[in-house]
């Protein structure tokens, strides 16, 4: 055989090019981080998928997403959170995925129960859930210690956790360790810290039949009468716009934070944090929670749609266990179930926590209704508007939402 017989069992010519995927998220912050190593490594395990991400800020990403999945211009695959799905399902602008994910070996059946029900339309599932996220209570354990609050197995002195005790807890941070807030408020997202206390008092946001608001009553008076004293005597300062950054800097003794910044604290050296469910202040566990699910837009083509599910199979089940060091609780059976999971601090806690979330009402308006509530909330707390006449103006306004 001559020399110029002799060729590369394979040339670059003969490799066929990686199907490059666009991923679009709004994961942001110490999240972010987790996300980055999930697409490098995937991309890592094998030659024939690029997934390149696109990050989006959280306050303008469904704008952005609905727009493109309109025009049939934008991302390949794209995080859906489960309360937000109903829409796009009904205007058909993401897939079905029973198909994809048969052809791709994946089975949902790996999935937990209640985050599959939170994706089935019709009879079919339309995303695979990669979580469950909430809000534990973050306690800064120096703090609590310096004031006489914190137990001998560094958990705080909370009591029976009724509202009233939880009060006198703060007080006795402002009384005793004046430099620093008592509880860091989130008020920027404050229809999160609402809907927690509002869970817990057995509220409902719409009827059973979801065709009328029912946010203008007793118990949602009482959980905004209960944040606005908060406010006034100084136990949380309504200002702060960034109180996930208070805490993190040990300048407020508690935070009802997400689970998912719960490896970002834990990994602070200068943060002595613990981790505790939310006290049942106004009489139960129940509380806010939703889940981020993976989607295939409609327009994704044969091609397309494979390497998006081999993607969103390897996130499920290999990614999952990074994931859920980030903080949020995988969706994904086996590795929640793991025992790397398991050992992870606080793990149990977070478990426990889960089996309480109450998931959002099942509507296409569901996105409209919170950014309505959002607005009116914010403005009862930081107008001083009364909360009875101010719940009642935004039930009217959510009920003008469901009519149209």
């Amino acid at each position: 055989m001559s020399g110029s017989d002799r060729r590369p069992a394979s040339s670059p010519e003969d490799i066929p090019a990686p199907v490059v995927l666009s991923f679009w998220n709004p994961f942001g912050g110490g999240e972010g981080e987790y996300v980055e190593r999930i697409i490098a490594d995937f991309n890592a395990s094998q030659s024939g998928i690029f997934v390149k991400q696109l990050r989006l800020e959280s306050n303008e990403y469904y704008a952005r997403l609905g727009t493109a999945l309109s025009f049939g211009s934008g991302p390949d695959v794209a995080v859906v959170h489960a309360d937000r799905l109903s829409p796009f399902v009904k205007a058909k602008r993401i897939l079905p995925l029973d198909g994809p994910a048969a052809q791709a070996g994946f089975r949902f059946d790996e999935i937990e129960d209640a985050n599959l029900r939170t994706v089935r339309f019709d009879g079919q599932y339309y995303a695979v859930p990669l979580d469950t996220h909430f809000h534990m209570l973050y306690y800064n354990k120096d703090i609590l210690a310096q004031a006489g609050l914190l137990n001998e197995d560094g958990t705080p002195q909370l009591g029976k956790g009724t509202a009233e005790e939880f009060v006198q807890f703060l007080q006795r941070i402002r009384d005793r360790v004046p430099e620093v807030q008592p509880i860091a408020v989130n008020t920027p997202y404050f229809h999160e810290s609402f809907l927690d206390l509002y869970d817990e008092a057995g509220g409902e946001l719409l009827s059973p039949d979801g065709k009328t608001a029912t946010i203008h009553n007793d118990k949602a008076v009482r959980v905004l009468t209960f944040y606005r004293k908060l406010f006034a005597e100084g136990l949380s300062d309504l200002g702060d716009m960034t109180p996930w950054d208070t805490f993190d800097s040990g300048r407020a003794g508690l935070w009802f934070g997400g689970v998912w910044e719960a490896g970002h604290y834990l990994s602070n050296p200068s943060l002595n944090v613990g981790i505790a469910p939310l006290p049942p202040l106004f009489g139960s566990s129940a509380h806010w929670g939703s889940s981020h699910t993976l989607v295939i837009p409609a327009y994704a083509t044969d091609k397309k749609q494979q390497a998006a599910m081999a993607f969103i199979r390897y996130f499920s089940e290999t990614g999952s266990s990074l994931w859920g060091e980030a903080g949020h609780v995988p969706a994904n059976k086996a590795v929640v179930q793991s025992r790397d999971y398991l050992q992870l601090p606080y793990r149990p806690l977070f478990l426990e926590s889960r089996a309480t979330v109450k998931p959002a009402p099942k509507t296409d308006k569901y996105a409209a209704l919170l950014t309505s509530l959002s607005e009116d909330l914010q403005s009862i707390v930081r107008n001083g508007t009364d909360p009875d006449a101010g719940l009642a103006a935004a039930e009217k306004k959510l009920n003008q939402i469901l009519a149209n």
